[in-house]
């Protein structure tokens, strides 16, 4: 989100609650975030494709809701005016391309009011088929699951993205020669299908709760959040939006601070060390080992500065609306060792990768027939998450090698920690020795995730691995 997006939700916030006191603040969240999923796309190329995207993000949304709610809990009549609202902010944008508000409320110019209107058609037509069965069908669960994850390897894997991208240029009468993976940028669609995917996999387990398709739309698209996290927890988001919370002092207090903090983090300090920071461009400038630090340290700083900034804001914001979303940094660089660094460092991607992946990985292997060994469990379970956390940020060969890099630290920093634990413990002992001991752990634990930063931050993989021997003299 830009700063000028950040203000105007703020104002709309506040006029909400000061003004509009008597409108249910659930469908405030809904008519805003529905808005804000059109607002904030970044235009894109391939004719349309700015304004399908969104429409394609609140259908899978609602058919999301039809595929994990108990058939007895369904409630079509309760819906159907959020079905109705969400359709009516569809035809709204539509609507745009009468006026000469092109960037202002939409991305680029919608498609004709006829394309809309059958689009939504097909989307109330599946929305039936979808919700008609009696029970919850397993295998709507699974293939929920498995569309999910191939639409984010498409847009996570460049030459599935540029191919794809070619395709639609066809579709849309364009030159297929200059298609780019950069193309395909759908707002925020990472976090929505980890909300997505949370949701089916505890209706698979019988954890999830009962919700109203409102109550689904605004936790999966909050517009606070949508960007950039965090990734909160639908049983958890609910609890707060059926608590009533009038706005007090001390609530738009705390959600103003931390908004200020926020911003203050992201569009100064951090867009301020992005003049310096690493990244592909400058990597090939810098010759001095020296200023190669520099500019790798002010890269660590940066990213931190710039998502917790973010984060911030998101929770500053959905304080003003009685929303607490969870934390997820506290300090990250100030831990001792990576497993407390990925403890508190983006800690709901954490927490979601830990609930769906590792421990479930671990509870299998450990009670597979033949018997495995503590340490290849450890290890593989370690090791397979991070490389999968890369690979969310990108297909790429640097952000797999920046995972196996992270993975491989962490089994060696358990490992080692196992070992030095009954060695050290007279050194930890002492207050000053115990303080020394910390703080260099502290120093070696940031110095190698600054190195791995490398790898996040330059995709080209041999120009990575070049950085790294130039600040080793090299």
């Amino acid at each position: 989100m830009a700063i000028q997006n950040i203000l105007i939700f703020s104002v709309l916030i506040l006029l909400y609650r000061l003004l509009l006191k008597n409108m249910p603040r659930g469908w405030f969240m809904l008519v805003v975030s529905c808005l804000s999923v059109f607002w904030l796309q970044p235009a894109l190329p391939i004719r349309y494709l700015d304004f399908w995207l969104p429409v394609t993000t609140l259908a899978v949304t609602i058919f999301s809701w039809a595929v994990t709610t108990p058939p007895e809990t369904r409630d079509f009549k309760a819906s159907l005016p959020t079905f109705l609202a969400i359709a009516g902010i569809i035809l709204l944008m539509g609507l745009t391309r009468l006026l000469s508000l092109t960037g202002l409320i939409a991305p680029s110019r919608p498609p004709q009011l006829i394309q809309i209107t059958i689009a939504l058609g097909g989307i109330a037509l599946v929305f039936w088929l979808l919700a008609r069965p009696k029970r919850i069908i397993p295998v709507l669960l699974i293939g929920s699951i498995i569309s999910l994850i191939a639409l984010l390897v498409i847009l996570k894997f460049p030459p599935l993205t540029t191919w794809i991208s070619a395709q639609l240029r066809l579709l849309a009468g364009q030159a297929a020669a200059l298609a780019s993976p950069l193309d395909i940028r759908w707002l925020g669609f990472s976090y929505i299908a980890f909300r997505l995917i949370h949701t089916i996999r505890d209706r698979q387990s019988g954890k999830l709760p009962v919700v109203a398709l409102q109550e689904y739309v605004n936790y999966v698209i909050f517009f606070p959040a949508v960007t950039a996290g965090p990734i909160d927890r639908l049983e958890r988001f609910i609890a707060d939006l059926r608590k009533p919370s009038p706005l007090d002092s001390k609530q738009f207090l705390d959600g103003g601070q931390r908004l200020a903090v926020g911003m203050f983090k992201k569009f100064v300090l951090a867009d301020a060390l992005a003049l310096i920071a690493l990244n592909a461009g400058n990597a090939t400038q810098i010759t001095s080992g020296g200023w190669t630090w520099v500019l790798l340290y002010a890269f660590a700083f940066q990213i931190y500065l710039d998502f917790s900034g973010y984060t911030d804001i998101a929770i500053g914001l959905g304080r003003w609306l009685g929303i607490n979303l969870p934390e997820n940094f506290n300090h990250p660089y100030l831990k001792p060792n990576l497993t407390q660094f990925w403890n508190n460092w983006h800690m709901t991607l954490t927490q979601w990768f830990r609930a769906y992946y590792f421990n479930p990985v671990t509870r299998a292997m450990r009670g597979s027939k033949k018997p495995l060994p503590a340490w290849f469990i450890l290890f593989f379970t370690q090791v397979t998450t991070m490389v999968l956390i890369g690979m969310w940020h990108g297909i790429t060969w640097s952000f797999i090698i920046w995972g196996l890099w992270q993975g491989i630290g962490l089994f060696v920093q358990n490992r080692y920690s196992e070992w030095a634990r009954p060695r050290t413990a007279s050194i930890s002992s002492r207050p000053g020795w115990g303080k020394a001991l910390a703080g260099l752990n502290i120093l070696l634990t940031f110095n190698y995730l600054a190195l791995g930063w490398v790898w996040f931050t330059i995709p080209d993989p041999y120009l990575a691995a070049a950085v790294l021997g130039r600040l080793f003299g090299a």
